[in-house]
């Protein structure tokens, strides 16, 4: 789950039952399905058509759009240099999802859209030129095509909260990447746009890939139903060494060469701690079954060697209070050469888990069943969950845990106690005011005693 490295594909097993049980699982049955169509040649029922558009045709994007037809083939990461051709992507592979397709692209670059296009033709998914957008606009245009009902939300965070609010407006179910938004503005849309879904019966599933890993499920499970007693501190961990950098390439403006970059600057990612370690603290929210009501912490910049690492901290060191008075100790590093340890622990009065798949104390328990790809089952339990008239809405927890992680950053950032409200009230706003690949402001790396959190 390391931000930007995809991880390999797992061999394609079964469901462990509680995990097909929780979510609602129909596959191969025809009765859950609400609009099958007829094959009338053999009288059988298939499964509605998921048509899919995917916005942002990076290397999670393209991941995505492999993911969502389950085709076994490997996605260029870090980001490509010039000299990409099509001879990178694995011939051969096949797409195994049945009656989906993936028919529109959408991307800021056009480089990006053709090197998606090149991993899509490996596993014989062609998409149409008319079918395929790039600019700023890129993503208004993929959602006027006509039969697209599924769509794939995986440019720079800063963007999620528009183009969601734009693809339920126009009546498409979404994945989208996480974390949900960069700033509290942001998340207050996402969740508008969550309470729009559900008026309008559309899915929403977003990237926070534990919420649909057999493991994890059985786990939380365990611990819900008092594994290790009542839960009396938690830790989180995303330490690991340094992710993709894009050097600056001759005619690149600034705004060019920031957005390639995107990781590395607040405005795009929301800084490490939001666009990555999202995904422990979202399984310790998921884990409490609540959000916290204060942040305290710090973090500084002591690797990044120069400004071709954008501005953002490379460490955070968070301490969360959940309700009663539960205690999470987060830390989030990418610093080479250092100890990495990527996970989470839970203690409680009976014993501790590792959140994983083990339970230890007065019941002893491991996590026996088998384990799909969750960057695969996100998209079989979205597109199940809509084929059976009932689908997920993950819109609500994944802007929740995005404003945990936002209230710690802007904690480190201002040196200051931040609690729920005010950062859920934050009038910060990270967005430019206006898009145009030209020049733009090179931000200043926070500091305590200058930044004003508000």
């Amino acid at each position: 789950m390391k931000s930007g490295k995809p991880s390999e594909p797992l061999a394609k097993v079964g469901i462990a039952r509680r995990s097909f049980l929780k979510h609602g699982l129909a596959a191969g049955v025809a009765t859950a399905i609400p609009f099958p169509f007829v094959n009338v040649r053999y009288g059988l029922t298939a499964p509605e058509p998921i048509r899919v558009g995917v916005v942002g045709c990076g290397g999670r994007g393209t991941g995505a759009a492999l993911n969502v037809l389950q085709a076994k083939t490997n996605v260029i990461y870090p980001p490509p240099r010039k000299g990409y051709h099509t001879e990178n992507a694995v011939p051969g592979a096949k797409a195994m999802a049945e009656n989906v397709e993936v028919i529109a692209l959408a991307d800021l670059f056009r480089d990006r859209l053709e090197e998606c296009r090149a991993q899509l033709r490996a596993v014989g998914t062609s998409v149409r030129d008319e079918h395929c957008f790039v600019g700023f606009d890129g993503c208004d245009k993929l959602l006027q095509v006509a039969g697209l009902n599924y769509v794939i939300l995986a440019t720079p965070p800063v963007f999620r909260p528009r183009e969601l609010r734009a693809a339920i407006e126009a009546g498409k179910h979404v994945f989208m990447e996480k974390p949900a938004a960069v700033d509290a503005p942001g998340v207050r849309s996402i969740l508008e746009s969550g309470e729009m879904a559900k008026r309008k019966n559309l899915g929403i599933v977003a990237g926070t890939i534990r919420r649909h890993s057999a493991d994890q499920i059985e786990t939380v499970s365990q611990l819900h139903d008092g594994a290790i007693g009542k839960i009396v501190e938690a830790r989180a961990y995303f330490n690991i060494g340094e992710i993709w950098m894009i050097p600056r390439e001759a005619g690149w403006g600034q705004m060019e060469w920031q957005l390639r970059n995107w990781p590395y600057f607040t405005w795009a990612s929301g800084d490490i701690l939001v666009e990555q370690h999202i995904h422990t603290i979202d399984l310790i929210n998921w884990i409490m079954g609540a959000k916290p009501v204060r942040a305290y912490g710090m973090g500084g910049r002591l690797a990044r060697p120069s400004w071709e690492y954008g501005h953002i901290y490379d460490h955070f060191a968070i301490e969360y209070e959940y309700p009663g008075g539960v205690r999470l100790f987060s830390q989030n590093r990418q610093i080479d050469g250092c100890t990495d340890r990527v996970g989470a622990a839970v203690l409680g009065t009976k014993g501790t888990s590792n959140c994983e798949n083990r339970i230890q104390g007065d019941r002893e328990w491991v996590f026996q069943g088998q384990v799909r790809d969750p960057y695969e089952q996100e998209h079989i339990d979205l597109i199940e969950s809509i084929r059976s008239g009932k689908p997920l809405n993950e819109a609500k927890q994944v802007a929740e845990s995005t404003l945990t992680a936002i209230m710690g950053r802007e904690s480190a950032y201002s040196g200051q106690e931040i609690t729920w409200e005010a950062a859920l009230n934050s009038q910060r706003n990270y967005t430019p005011k206006e898009f145009t690949l030209g020049d733009c402001p090179f931000p200043e790396v926070p500091m305590p005693r200058n930044y004003r959190f508000y």
